[in-house]
């Protein structure tokens, strides 16, 4: 974690154990910090319903700002996270 500037958390995600990784402010959506980066993930809808981003986290915390993204109960357990509206709540390793 990094405080870039005065109140802005700023995380880490990792594309794959040990692999290359791009900053991710908290108040951005992965699929956005991703871009930014130069890492385009493949997406369509950006709100969480059509799942094109939907990518497996294999370490840390995602917190989603809409009621529903269109992740099941079961895909969550399982560590798949929608980047389009999930916002990084701990340095991530994505699959």
């Amino acid at each position: 974690m990094d405080d870039s500037e005065v109140g802005a958390v700023v995380w880490r995600v990792t594309i794959g154990v040990g692999g290359p990784s791009f900053d991710a402010p908290q108040d951005q959506t992965l699929l956005r910090s991703a871009e930014a980066a130069g890492w385009p993930f493949p997406s369509s809808c950006r709100n969480g319903s059509c799942r094109t981003c939907m990518q497996r986290m294999l370490s840390g915390e995602v917190s989603y700002r809409i009621e529903w993204p269109g992740v099941l109960a079961e895909e969550k357990r399982e560590g798949w996270v929608l980047p389009c509206v999930a916002h990084p709540a701990a340095d991530i390793v994505l699959e």
